[in-house]
């Protein structure tokens, strides 16, 4: 290994965002939800209904079984239901089914309808208060501010040309602010001007506002909301209350009331500010603050107890406003620092004290909003930045499904409330009320078509792995394509340890779709956190403490990078350091520094920490190198990279693909479908044989992408295995590593013109030796139905068959596991009745002379697909009569899977894990290769023009390192960013013997001539990539006509044709061909 960094932290769980997050949803989600619903009245109060609580059943099938049988992988949730009647007293307790929940598998997936689905983390604006600026035309500059909550109308507030503060409920039209303010029960000037301080933009508002009393502020309000409808002073009251300070309406949720209680906090607005008052303790009278001082850190931090305790609340009664009870504020008075003279007084307003689980606004919060937005007119406070990630966070699955769940419960209440009121109170019992089919709709809706529910990306490990972190900021509730700008896209500096980078896909979709950084993690409010090292600020040392930090936090923090040099004692080395601090790089000087990085690697993705040298790479190439090693297919034989990162091991075990031990014990049976591990346990400090576990294989089964998955053992009987020790491979692992292609012999070379635009040149020995073949399954279903005319039969016995193409199908008429076929081949003999109508001229020609019925079936039954061909690996046959779940109307399914066996071949795609891709444009016999001194042929020539203008010179060293670790026989790691430097390969270079510019003399292959020049050469890790000619490769004789038009139909899944359309036609004129 080339690491220099040694690693503090190890690397969390790659999967845990989905599994801790679904089992917060289990343990604390269900719970809430409950609780917020309980107690469901109806209209007349007399009765109420209850969840107390609840439990999951077993599952009633297995993992395996769900997948082999197409059904959802899910647990049975009950409910405990309390019944009260207030009228008679009597209580009715009863256990009600509300449907079966969908359970998570160990690996982070679900299983719906027999597929395995993921459901991606998706990235949306915080619940807060935003305020952002903007200038004019004239060049003025104006503000504006929203409160955006949970769920619930938003709170607008903007400037005008003309210096007036406007407000806007819920996207209405815009009412002066101060008809908000008289509508909270401040109802005269004076009493606005003493709570918010006398200043121009409010004159300017009272002169624009024209209600004079807290009614006709409400019945202004009410009017806005609602156009048309008479306006009373009772309902306009109603209406406010209900919009705003009902909790069932509008929710903050908890991060948006943390948000909010740390954005109008007074004490961020004090910072560097000079008071305009003598603050003084309540209790003591003693002056804390003198009138005039500024405030520096010191000053605020002496201040901060006696702003908890609360020095400047004030409490007003409102007269006859919304909310009846008092409104407290804490106020403080300062000079305005934008003021020339400097003598300006304003007050700035904090929202008090409220409390974590007040999920409405409170009028505080309105008044303290709006303070914070005259605040700004006069230089006080700081606008917003939406793109941070402090105000962007994660709704993971646990989150994401709750919200679901809450859809179905409130659907749930309404048929609850009418069928309290219908039915009779005496006789009624909590099983009758409660209708489950609203809940259990909401998440099947959920899990089988929500934008966010997606089928899992199951072509390798890393692709799952990379799945199951992928954070989306599309979906219900996010963005849509069209309307994100260039700024939402685009990399901001809280990305950094929290979001990688470079791994987004190309395309439209870039920068919507991210993925997370390979140290984050996502606490309880949604934030993203990265670790850092904390330095002791007395010492100076770096020491091993490690904290998490939001991106809002680590604002405040000057954090140095994780490959400055480190005394042995932990301190800096150097005097000055290379430092980050919001987003500027900076050198400081070496006390001021509050953390470190925990590794280089914190900044990237998972996928991206597989790509050696990505420091030699230009972004733009990274990014195509993350996103094609997701698209490797499993290879037969597949072999871990000579020159990786140190990152393979931890990704093919979290991906799930893996077999992994799960308690220490003694390997006593190894077979191809199963190990046989005893636990050993301690007992009074001996070891001692306990329980047997038994960790069954997979073999051979099609994953969702067609590849193939299977899994091998790598331990032999007698092996002690530690807990969480890999036990059998998976797909595209090596040993454990994960392996997605080939160490191959590569040089930069042209070659008759054949690597011409990226094409790729390869020996004839891939071909022969397998080392680039795959296995693919491909699944087909026949089923037989019910039809009008009778039910189709699957048979042997076909219409216009002869029995040479019957010859693989066995006596059921479904085909032998084992066969050979080939395109068009019979799988599955299947007829259907044919009507009188249907019959052909002659048919009934025959049925006038003999009387007897021609036979009245026709043949539907399931043949191979063009392209199709292979060996069948397996049939499986559903019955309804053995009690198998089909869909209505059939009565047999077979299920006919198979298996090729893909040799590489011209026209497929081939890339490097540098972006470095193409397609093999030539396979070359091994004789006719350039061969190196000791006649070693050469493997694959990539075109050497496609370095220089794609500057990944990454695949450079790692073909050098590469060879140089062949000869001597080593793997190498070289993680990102931390890894072998231009220096280290030129030594390792030396020391295998080779020349130190690392070219060789090749000889033609073909003539037995060196060539010119030298040559590098060396060994590159290639990948196959899921692009395959098989899948691409397409004719057509006659086939199917669209009915409409009678044109034939277009594409490869159809069977189409090729559209020769006007510009050919003008080609073929061209040539003279005018009649063709």
């Amino acid at each position: 290994s080339y690491a220099r960094i040694s690693e503090v932290l190890e690397l969390p769980n790659l999967i845990e965002i989905q599994t801790s997050s679904y089992q917060w949803f289990l343990d604390e989600g269900l719970r809430e939800m409950f609780r917020e619903i309980s107690p469901i009245e109806d209209f007349s109060g007399n009765l109420s209904l209850e969840f107390i609580d609840y439990s999951l059943g077993e599952p009633k099938y297995t993992v395996e079984e769900a997948k082999e049988r197409d059904v959802t992988y899910a647990a049975p949730l009950r409910v405990k239901v309390r019944l009260i009647n207030k009228e008679t007293g009597e209580v009715k307790e009863q256990d009600v089914f509300m449907g079966d929940f969908p359970l998570m598998t160990e690996t982070g997936t679900f299983i719906i309808n027999g597929a395995e689905r993921v459901i991606v983390s998706q990235l949306v604006r915080s619940p807060s208060v935003y305020y952002s600026d903007k200038v004019d035309k004239n060049g003025k500059r104006g503000y504006s501010a929203t409160v955006i909550p949970n769920r619930g109308a938003w709170l607008e507030y903007e400037t005008d040309a003309k210096d007036v503060v406007y407000v806007r409920i819920d996207r209405t039209r815009k009412l002066p602010v101060t008809v908000l303010l008289r509508a909270l029960g401040f109802s005269s000037d004076q009493e606005i001007i003493d709570l918010l301080g006398d200043n121009e933009y409010l004159r300017n508002t009272l002169e624009k506002d024209n209600t004079d009393s807290t009614e006709k502020a409400l019945i202004e309000i009410y009017e806005r909301l609602r156009p048309g409808e008479p306006p009373t002073l009772e309902n306009a009251k109603n209406l406010l209350a209900s919009r705003f300070f009902d909790p069932k309406r509008y929710d903050l949720a908890s991060v948006g009331r943390y948000k909010i209680n740390k954005k109008l906090h007074i004490k961020n607005r004090l910072f560097n500010q000079r008071l305009a008052e003598t603050i003084i303790d309540p209790e003591t009278k003693e002056v804390i603050a003198e009138a005039g001082a500024m405030i520096d850190r010191r000053t605020l931090n002496r201040l901060l107890p006696y702003l908890e305790k609360g020095v400047g609340l004030q409490t007003y009664r409102p007269a006859e406003g919304v909310v009846d009870g008092d409104i407290s504020v804490q106020t403080i008075k300062i000079y305005a620092p934008n003021d020339p003279d400097g003598e300006k007084v304003i007050n700035v307003i904090g929202n008090g004290f409220i409390a974590e689980d007040v999920k409405h606004i409170t009028p505080a919060d309105i008044i303290a909003s709006i303070s914070y937005f005259f605040n700004l007119l006069h230089g006080v406070g700081d606008t917003d930045d939406i793109d941070h990630l402090g105000n962007r966070r994660l709704r993971s699955v646990g989150e994401l499904l709750q919200n679901q769940f809450r859809i179905g419960l409130s659907r749930m209440e309404r048929v609850v409330r009418e069928r309290m009121s219908i039915q009779d109170t005496n006789t009624i019992t909590p099983q009758q009320l409660i209708n489950i089919r609203p809940v259990i709709a909401a998440i099947k809706e959920f899990f089988g078509s929500s934008q966010l529910s997606q089928f899992m990306d199951q072509t390798n490990p890393l692709a799952e792995l990379t799945h199951k972190r992928r954070l989306s900021a599309l979906g219900p509730g996010g963005l849509t394509r069209e309307r994100a700008g260039f700024e939402v896209r685009d990399v901001h500096y809280s990305h950094y340890g929290r979001m990688c980078p470079i791994e987004t896909p190309e395309g439209p979709n870039i920068g919507l779709i991210n993925s997370l950084s390979t140290y984050a993690k996502v606490n309880k409010f949604g934030f993203i956190e990265t670790p850092y090292r904390r330095v002791d600020p007395e010492t100076g040392r770096v020491t091993d403490q490690i904290d998490y930090l939001t991106a809002d936090e680590e604002d405040n923090y000057v954090v140095a990078q994780a490959n400055v040099p480190l005394a042995e004692d932990g301190t800096f080395l150097e005097e000055n350091v290379v430092a980050r601090f919001r987003g500027e790089n900076i050198v400081v000087k070496r006390d001021r520094v509050d953390y470190m990085d925990v590794s280089p690697k914190q900044v990237v993705s998972a996928a991206t920490a597989c790509i050696p040298f990505l420091e030699n790479d230009d972004s733009n190439r990274a990014l195509m190198g993350a996103n094609m090693q997701r698209q490797a297919v499993p290879l037969l034989e597949p072999e871990a990279p000579i020159v990786g990162t140190g990152m393979e091991y931890v990704s093919a075990k979290d991906s799930g693909a893996a077999v992994i031990c799960k308690h220490r014990g003694i390997v006593e049976r190894v077979e191809a479908k199963e190990i046989w591990v005893r636990r050993l346990i301690e007992v009074d400090g001996k070891e001692v044989k306990g329980d047997l576990d038994k960790y069954r294989l997979l073999k051979f089964v099609r994953s969702n992408q067609g590849t193939c998955y299977n899994q091998r053992p790598i331990v032999k009987k007698g092996d002690i295995v530690e807990k969480g020790e890999i036990l059998a491979d998976g797909p595209s692992m090596d040993k454990g590593e994960l392996a997605l292609g080939r160490n191959v012999l590569v040089a930069f070379m042209t070659w008759d013109g054949y690597n011409y635009e990226d094409a790729i040149i390869m020996s004839e020995r891939l071909v022969k030796e397998d080392v680039y073949t795959s296995i693919h399954i491909e699944e087909y279903e026949a089923e037989s139905r019910d039809t009008k005319l009778g039910p189709e039969e699957i048979t042997r016995d076909i219409p216009n068959v002869g029995e040479d193409a019957l010859k693989n199908l066995d006596e059921r008429g479904i085909v032998r596991i084992g066969a050979e076929v080939k395109d068009g081949d019979l799988l599955v003999g299947k007829v259907t009745p044919k009507g009188m109508t249907e019959l052909t001229a002659e048919e009934r020609l025959l049925h006038a002379i003999f009387g007897e019925k021609a036979r009245e079936v026709r043949d539907t039954s399931l043949r191979v697909p063009h392209g199709g061909g292979g060996i069948v690996l397996d049939v499986k046959v559903f019955n309804r009569e053995d009690g198998d779940e089909l869909p209505p109307g059939v009565n047999q399914l077979v299920r006919v899977y198979i298996v090729q066996k893909r040799k590489i071949s011209e026209g497929d795609k081939m890339a490097g894990r540098h972006g470095n891709k193409g397609v093999i444009s030539r396979i070359l016999p091994e004789e006719d290769m350039p061969f190196l001194p000791d006649g070693t042929p050469i493997d694959i020539m990539l075109n050497p023009l496609g370095v220089p203008s794609r500057m990944n010179i990454g695949q450079v060293f790692e073909l050098h390192l590469g060879m140089a670790a062949k000869k001597l026989g080593l793997h190498i790691a070289s993680p990102v960013f931390d890894g072998a430097t231009e220096e280290d390969v030129w030594n390792i270079l030396e020391e295998a013997g080779l020349a130190r510019d690392a070219k060789t003399v090749l000889y033609d292959g073909r003539t037995g001539e060196p060539f010119d020049n030298r040559v590098s050469v060396g060994i590159m890790y290639m990948i196959k990539l899921a692009h395959m000619v098989d899948d691409k490769l397409h004719a057509r004789s006659t086939g199917p006509y669209s009915l409409v038009t009678q044109q034939p139909l277009g594409g490869k899944a159809q069977f189409g044709g090729q559209r020769f359309g006007e510009m050919e036609v003008w080609a073929l004129e061209a040539y003279g061909a005018a009649y063709t």
